[in-house]
């Protein structure tokens, strides 16, 4: 008895170095709302209203850009491994469909992309988050805040940070003297309507992906 007394003693003297120091909370619906900008290193270029959000429900997202000139949304179910991509610019919509294929083709620069910590911190929306940066296939890098407090269940949701091991709250993609820069401005973690990944039946000029490379429109 006594020896299972001592043992019990040592176990919770070691317990609390097997705690993270940082608790996690993984969550399978999320919104987030980021703000968006386009810049050439000095000055932005009349995206600087535009939003970024992102809607997580299961294995189910819808990412969308809006600005006063255009907007871009992408739906994609990592179950099924189908997407659907839907444009407005200049009056004219757009669907454009994708296959699995198609998907992986379209999300092909991000493949096999590392991030390496900087060692840089920074407390966003009141997360603790951690710097990190990684370069593409096509020699585009892209530097990341993110944090482990708060994670998702679907790592599929948004394919440059598949790999990342925490939720991205503020990044920048650079490609030569273009930046696009990310920064969330409001997390949500109330349920997201099902109805936030429901494809228009009608409105829009359907295609498929092809087609759409054909006119240099099928990207994000």
């Amino acid at each position: 008895m006594k020896l299972l007394t001592l043992i019990a003693t040592a176990g919770a003297l070691f317990l609390p170095h097997i705690v993270p120091e940082t608790a996690q909370k993984k969550v399978s619906e999320l919104t987030l709302v980021y703000d968006y900008s386009v810049g050439n290193g000095k000055t932005s270029t009349g995206s600087e209203n535009a939003t970024h959000t992102v809607y997580i429900k299961g294995n189910k997202s819808r990412s969308e850009i809006v600005s006063s000139i255009f907007s871009s949304t992408v739906i994609f179910d990592a179950n099924t491994g189908f997407g659907v991509i839907l444009k407005e610019v200049s009056g004219q919509k757009l669907l454009i469909r994708l296959n699995p294929d198609n998907w992986k083709e379209r999300n092909r620069p991000y493949d096999g992309m590392v991030f390496k910590t900087t060692g840089e911190t920074k407390e966003i929306a009141g997360y603790k988050c951690q710097k990190a940066a990684a370069t593409t296939k096509s020699g585009s890098t892209i530097t990341v805040f993110y944090t482990k407090e708060l994670l998702t269940e679907n790592k599929e949701y948004d394919p440059p940070f598949r790999n990342l091991e925490g939720l991205p709250l503020e990044y920048e993609l650079a490609s030569g003297n273009v930046k696009i820069s990310y920064k969330v401005s409001r997390i949500s973690l109330n349920p997201v309507p099902v109805s936030k990944f429901d494809v228009p039946k009608s409105g829009y000029r359907e295609m498929n992906y092809e087609e759409s490379k054909k006119m240099n429109i099928g990207g994000n």
